[in-house]
């Protein structure tokens, strides 16, 4: 039994050493994207469009997400700073209630950002399905992600995998305090990147119909929102105001021809109708 025992501790402990070599192999690996991230605005190459990583905007217990916030506030920096014209925000859209995407266009346009530079991916369940997405559904093969450093630095890593030109603008921090558990949980994240990307070959659960950043917005009715930007439909005020501008001038012109007819004949309808009056 005691031999046994010791087999099976060296094997524990052979597990915990190859374990703690692959997590700190996929650390050492992904924070080497830190190259291509920036702190400072000013630093920040121009792309067209920024796509900002989901959160949450509260936490379990109802306090708010300061992550989300931070978010929020480094995205609307890029974009008043001339740094973006656009901004992609994507993340989970579980359920009614949980919709991380409406949340951050909610909280953008309230920061001052216009609602037409705002687009929506509602299927970035994943760090690797909105980085996928922005260049397969929304066509970017450029963007500047926006999330905190050490999430910039995995998002990048997909993204340059995947042969996406991506730099990341790193938003502001928590505190220690706060962040410690999502800090945990990265780790084992980037490990996880790691096996998906080279074991598992994963790629995103939901792609769809392209969607044109800066083109026309394709519309769904508000019951069937899904992976598409929604918007309501808007009366074709133009179309109808051009038609009866050419109605207009159909009838102006009609009424000049009609007017030059009259000229023309006048002289020869008042000679013919004279006639019978100096008949005795």
């Amino acid at each position: 039994m005691k031999k046994f025992a010791k087999i099976l501790l060296a094997c524990f402990c052979l597990l915990l050493a190859s374990a703690a070599m692959l997590l700190g192999y996929s650390e050492w690996t992904i924070s080497d994207a830190r190259h291509y991230t920036y702190d400072d605005v000013d630093a920040v190459p121009y792309n067209r469009v920024a796509l900002v990583l989901g959160t949450s905007k509260y936490l379990i217990g109802g306090s708010p997400n300061h992550y989300f916030k931070y978010r929020i506030k480094a995205a609307a920096e890029l974009y008043n700073n001339g740094k973006v014209d656009y901004i992609l925000v994507s993340g989970d859209n579980a359920t009614v209630q949980y919709n991380e995407p409406r949340q951050m266009r909610r909280a953008l346009i309230q920061a001052g950002i216009p609602a037409k530079a705002i687009y929506s991916d509602y299927a970035g369940f994943r760090t690797l399905d909105s980085i996928v997405r922005a260049k397969e559904v929304f066509g970017q093969a450029h963007f500047t992600v926006v999330s905190q450093a050490f999430h910039n630095e995995r998002a990048i890593f997909i993204a340059r995998h995947f042969g996406i030109e991506a730099v990341g603008f790193n938003a502001k921090d928590p505190s220690a305090y706060q962040g410690i558990k999502t800090r945990v949980r990265e780790v084992f994240a980037r490990l996880m990147g790691l096996l998906d990307l080279y074991v598992l070959d994963k790629g995103p659960k939901f792609l769809g119909e392209p969607i044109v950043i800066g083109g026309p917005t394709p519309c769904q009715t508000l019951s069937t929102i899904g992976t598409s930007q929604p918007c309501l439909p808007i009366p074709p005020v133009a179309p109808a105001a051009s038609a009866a501008t050419a109605s207009k001038g159909a009838d102006t012109a009609s009424a000049a021809a009609a007017t030059s007819a009259a000229l023309s004949t006048g002289p020869a309808m008042a000679t013919h109708g004279a006639a019978p009056a100096s008949t005795p």
